[in-house]
């Protein structure tokens, strides 16, 4: 502990060390002494290895999007679709297929990972992650069937799950307790620049007429996985998981390296998730991103340039809109971080929710009013909505989930049933929904918000330790901002 001690300046502890006091309640204190300022002062390699984990949200945010946004690529739609009315259409039970296995390698991969992670590193995993995922990512440039897309996609999305936990779990593990908020967030705000690059690509690419019009966007997403497979090497264990495996000597050496201190806790499993207060804890960590599949992240992002063309707005204006929503993404999400500490999660996270339903609500109503106009409110409304989500529930969904959730759980949490439908909605061969879909997000948004109310926590400024001891007594989530703790 004197070691740990000793890695930060005088201004940090002065006073904690002549105090009797336990190791433990020593590194409370460090923790709570911690400002932004001096994290980012004294110790840059902790934000940069922070920066260096968020960057698989960059490969996720890219696939995310790249999901929807080659369904608006003509050449796309004529080689794996079929004409309808002389225009080239995706057939929506293929869009199912596309979309699902995605989600359900996502989903698996997730799972597989926190197994994996916990026996042979969070380094290692995500090693086996890239090398997955830039599988997949050559299958998608090179396959021409229908079928061998689909398996490509699997494949990739398996990868992609190992990318979706490993962004949260290694920030949550690393940072203090007054960095933790930015630094999931940060995770978030690698997810919105992997879209808004996705966009930029599919805009630059988009209008070719061969098929590199949509090759070439999959093929930017070898990139991160050459990013993160060079500097793997380099990047230090957590040291919550060398501790928590006996190995407290290369804690300390990755202790020194990050500069930073970290709590201990005992191994879990995924079964452990699902008994006691653990389940409470896993059902927070799932029902925040539920919350985001709701109030209709799938559809306002994943389909926004797909929409804003069924909407009638002229292909060109359709792709600058979608980067214009991701941009805002970028810039609500940067908001974030100046208030995440000031307010804490519970009051953004339930605003936005209030804020996005209204917005959805409002976009279903323009649709009622048949004129062009309204169809470019729709689309403003589009782009605030973009702003408001990553601005609050975007960000705030990961921060808790690196709070909140059980140790062993820190999945992908993807709601399979909403990818299910999309399709069905906004799809010329089926429902055709176009702007009423605003109708049913934001209905699904009323029931999000409510249980939001009940079960969404206020964790700010809490550590592991603290957070572990109010689960434990069971204190109502909506009461535990206010929760006083004695002895811990």
């Amino acid at each position: 502990m004197a070691e740990q001690v000793k890695s930060f300046p005088e201004a940090e502890v002065a006073g904690i060390e002549d105090q009797k006091t336990t190791a433990v309640d020593v590194d409370h204190q460090l923790e709570h002494a911690l400002t932004v300022k001096l994290v980012l002062k004294h110790h840059p390699a902790l934000v940069w290895w922070c920066f260096f984990w968020a960057m698989a949200g960059v490969g996720w945010g890219f696939d995310a999007q790249i999901n929807g946004a080659v369904l608006s690529v003509a050449s796309f739609r004529r080689d794996y679709g079929y004409m309808l009315n002389s225009e080239a259409v995706l057939p929506a039970d293929w869009q199912v297929a596309f979309n699902t296995c995605s989600s359900i390698g996502q989903f698996f991969g997730g799972f597989l990972y926190s197994y994996v992670a916990d026996r042979i590193g969070r380094k290692n995993s995500m090693y086996i992650g890239v090398l997955i995922v830039t599988g997949g990512i050559l299958g998608e440039i090179f396959s021409r069937a229908n079928a061998a897309f689909v398996v490509s996609k699997l494949i990739l999305g398996f990868g992609l799950g190992f990318y979706l936990t490993l962004g949260p779990l290694c920030t949550s593990e690393i940072a203090p307790v007054v960095l933790r908020g930015m630094a999931t967030a940060g995770v978030n705000l690698g997810v919105t620049l992997g879209q808004l690059l996705s966009n930029a690509v599919t805009k630059a690419l988009g209008e070719r007429e061969d098929r590199w019009a949509y090759a070439g966007p999959f093929a930017t997403q070898l990139f991160f996985c050459l990013f993160l497979g060079a500097l793997r090497p380099l990047a230090p264990e957590t040291p919550w998981y060398l501790d928590r495996n006996g190995r407290r000597d290369e804690a300390m050496r990755s202790i020194r390296k990050l500069e930073e201190i970290s709590s201990s806790s005992e191994q879990g499993s995924i079964v452990k998730c699902f008994k006691g207060t653990d389940r409470v804890r896993t059902m927070i960590s799932t029902g925040v991103f539920f919350c985001q599949h709701f109030v209709g992240i799938v559809f306002v992002l994943g389909y926004s340039t797909y929409f804003f063309q069924l909407a009638g707005l002229p292909t060109a204006c359709s792709f600058d809109l979608a980067v214009g929503v991701t941009a805002c993404g970028v810039v609500g999400n940067i908001c974030s971080w100046f208030v995440v500490n000031s307010f804490g999660r519970r009051k953004i996270f339930l605003s936005g929710m209030v804020t996005l339903t209204s917005l959805l609500l409002l976009i279903g109503i323009m649709d009622l009013v048949p004129t062009s106009a309204a169809q470019w409110v729709q689309a403003a409304l589009t782009v605030i909505w973009a702003f408001c989500y990553f601005a609050t529930i975007g960000a705030m969904a990961f921060a808790i989930l690196g709070e909140a959730s059980s140790t062993a759980l820190r999945a992908p949490t993807m709601a399979l049933a909403v990818n299910l439908i999309v399709p069905y909605m906004v799809n010329l061969d089926q429902g055709n929904l176009q702007g009423k879909v605003g109708f049913v997000f934001g209905g699904l948004g009323v029931l999000a918000t409510v249980w939001a109310w009940f079960y969404v926590p206020e964790l700010k400024g809490r550590t592991f330790d603290e957070i572990d001891t109010m689960f434990q007594a069971r204190v109502p989530p909506h009461k535990m901002g206010s929760y006083v703790l004695h002895g811990v």
